[in-house]
């Protein structure tokens, strides 16, 4: 099976910035040691500071999807509850 590539826009409130960013810069280190993790990297746009994005590629979908259940996932959410004001997850595959 191929990998799964995942492309994650976090658009946050601009006044919840700072928070946002914070909270996701937590994940990063607890969730590059899950098994399946490939990579796992954060970005901010140099434009518009509110636009984050994780570009992650796991060993396999089932693997990503236990990531998502993971407790500081979990965490991140309440953490961030009200201070996104947008999201969107893409489930890509290499093909070339």
């Amino acid at each position: 099976m191929a990998k799964l590539t995942i492309v994650a826009n976090i658009k946050a409130n601009p006044s919840k910035i700072d928070l946002v960013k914070a909270e996701l810069i937590k994940l990063i280190e607890v969730t590059r040691t899950e098994e399946g993790c490939v990579n796992y990297d954060l970005h901010q746009d140099n434009e518009n500071p509110a636009h984050f994005l994780f570009y992650e590629n796991w060993q396999s979908r089932e693997l990503w999807q236990a990531h998502m259940k993971a407790p500081h996932l979990a965490a991140y959410m309440a953490a961030t509850d009200g201070a996104v004001t947008e999201f969107t997850l893409n489930e890509m595959t290499v093909i070339g």
